[in-house]
């Protein structure tokens, strides 16, 4: 016998069962489900003008990367050449009476996608702008002497009178100004060729001290950099020209490592501290993309070498070098005459 609960077949759920009992129950309702609202974050507005800024920079510089590589190559700029002076000034030393060491011809030549570099030693016996002959690392320091600030347009005339090529700007940088420069952009990679020491490297306070570098690839900070340019004893005045050029090297391969991107602001500060130039940004940014396609590893380097000069004692006995044309000539026309 059924359970009068039970209901029969047919009959709708949810209505009273036979004999008057409480009705069936009916099924769940359906429920609509609606996820929780997530809560709204709140922006803040510097953190959202910052990266606009940085969206907006970025933005700009691929742009303008595009417009100096599209005006390289549609309009390539007249050849530049830049004369880099190496003062010996100390850091007690205010005024720039000082003679430069180091003197390297720069070329950047935009329709050839060239660039070089040619040290001319200091000792170089030639006529000076001051209507006299001297070596060509004391124009500068005539000039300072009698006009403060004249030194660069003096070494300029003296390479131009002599060398026959055009001298468009000049890089003055002391020793203290290269230290600073290297250690802002946290030292430089530089592989030694051969083992180098100078049982008498010259320091600041005019006394002398031990250097020793060893073959390979070293890391060297501003002062080491410093040491291993300027070293003369053990070498010869050829072989620093030759060993200045790689230091050159090496800052330039440093600057396009991203590691040293972060380090910018500190490197521009020692720039704008420790060089003296009459290069502006407009002429930076028309030299940039000519050296960036050729590469610190692709720039020439060139030194006049010991076969292209000729000993000579002064009448009061000074050491110096006088220049065999007939050898450097060729060098000149091979990377400025193009």
């Amino acid at each position: 016998m059924r359970n009068a609960q039970t209901p029969q077949r047919g009959q709708p759920q949810g209505t009273p069962a036979p004999g008057g009992y409480a009705p069936y129950p009916a099924p769940y309702p359906q429920v609509t489900y609606y996820p929780p609202l997530r809560p709204r974050r709140r922006v803040n507005p510097t953190w959202q003008f910052i990266q606009g800024f940085m969206l907006g920079a970025a933005g700009g510089a691929v742009l303008l990367a595009v417009l100096a590589v599209a005006v390289l190559f549609f309009f390539p700029p007249e050849r530049t050449n830049i004369l880099i002076l190496g003062v010996d000034r100390r850091p007690e030393e205010t005024t720039f009476v000082t003679r430069t060491d180091t003197m390297i011809l720069a070329t950047v030549y935009p329709q050839g996608r060239y660039a070089g570099m040619l040290s001319i030693p200091r000792d170089l016996y030639l006529m000076l702008p001051q209507g006299f002959l001297g070596r060509i690392n004391t124009a500068h320091f005539f000039a300072e002497a009698d006009a403060t600030g004249s030194g660069p347009a003096a070494a300029m005339e003296v390479v131009r009178s002599n060398f026959g090529v055009n001298v468009d700007h000049f890089v003055r940088v002391d020793l203290v100004g290269f230290v600073r420069i290297v250690d802002a952009m946290g030292g430089v990679e530089i592989d030694i060729p051969k083992p180098l020491i100078d049982y008498e490297y010259p320091t600041y306070d005019y006394g002398v001290r031990t250097v020793e570098f060893a073959a390979g690839p070293q890391h060297l900070d501003g002062e080491a950099a410093l040491a291993y340019a300027r070293i003369r004893h053990g070498s010869s005045d050829f072989q620093r020209a030759e060993r200045q050029q790689l230091v050159i090297q090496a800052v330039m391969t440093r600057m396009l490592q991203p590691s040293a991107w972060v380090r910018l602001p500190a490197i521009l500060a020692a720039v704008n501290d420790s060089v003296d130039t009459d290069l502006g940004a407009v002429d930076w940014l028309r030299l940039a993309p000519t050296l960036l396609l050729v590469g610190p590893a692709n720039i020439e380097k060139q030194v006049i070498q010991e076969d292209m000069v000729q000993p000579y004692t002064t009448e009061s006995g000074g050491a110096v070098q006088l220049p065999v044309w007939e050898a450097i000539n060729p060098v000149l026309l091979a990377m400025f005459g193009q």
